[in-house]
């Protein structure tokens, strides 16, 4: 549907461990409604992670396709991967539940891939990582997405991964300091697996990152996970 206006709104869903997000993006991309949360559901399965996406998309006003970042692997619409959801994930059609339910096209992507989307500058290699309920990542050459990379589960130091190392539960056992330390740590070892020419570090703990960064290691805003929804349907 488009709207009187003639404009195309894109309903962006960001889907977190810990917080499910939506806002409404003109055709540029650009926010024209406030970010909405709630709570993500637990136990959070794919029904009720669907009900919650469909009553926040109540508050945003009208919206013809959706774009979906979610925290695992997806192929085609389909979930892969759901570490930190439930199990019922794994194999789930997101795209097709999702669309039946709004009664609009939706596109799903890797939450981490997403956020990506938003902010590289389309120049060298970047690469994003998300700090939150785990740990995401995406990698792009010259603005071309290389999907599902899920860094997060390769392994890192003392026998476990960059995730078990750098999660939000992580940080809120060891400290600050500690976890500080670690991504220093991480960011060093990034660099070297990758040679990046930029990193971007964003996702609701971003905003702990206590360490002066190289000056080719940016943080990105939270909201980057939304604005990135636009591209999802840069080929339209």
């Amino acid at each position: 549907m488009v709207l009187k206006d003639g404009a195309i709104r894109t309903l962006s869903v960001d889907i977190g461990g810990s917080g499910v997000k939506v806002m409404v993006l003109d055709i540029k991309g650009n926010p024209l409604t406030e970010r909405a949360r709630t709570e993500t559901p637990q136990p959070a399965t794919p029904e009720t992670v669907i009900n919650v996406i469909a009553g926040l998309a109540a508050t945003q006003g009208e919206y013809h396709r959706v774009s979906v970042g979610f925290p695992g692997v997806v192929r085609g619409g389909i979930i892969g991967t759901a570490v930190n959801l439930t199990p019922e994930w794994v194999g789930f059609d997101l795209a097709t539940a999702l669309s039946k339910r709004l009664h609009q096209p939706v596109r799903v992507i890797n939450d981490a891939d997403m956020q990506g989307l938003g902010a590289i500058s389309g120049k060298g290699v970047e690469l994003v990582v998300t700090l939150g309920t785990g740990f995401g990542s995406a990698l792009f050459v010259n603005g071309k997405l290389v999907p599902n990379l899920e860094m997060g589960h390769h392994p890192f130091r003392k026998a476990e991964t960059y995730e078990e190392q750098l999660r939000r539960a992580t940080l809120e056992k060891i400290g600050k300091e500690k976890w500080n330390r670690r991504l220093q740590r991480a960011i060093a070892s990034l660099e070297h697996l990758f040679n990046y020419d930029y990193l971007y570090i964003g996702g609701g703990e971003a905003n702990k990152v206590s360490i002066e960064l190289p000056l080719n290691v940016k943080i990105i805003p939270n909201v980057t996970g939304l604005l990135g929804g636009i591209a999802l349907w840069k080929d339209e």
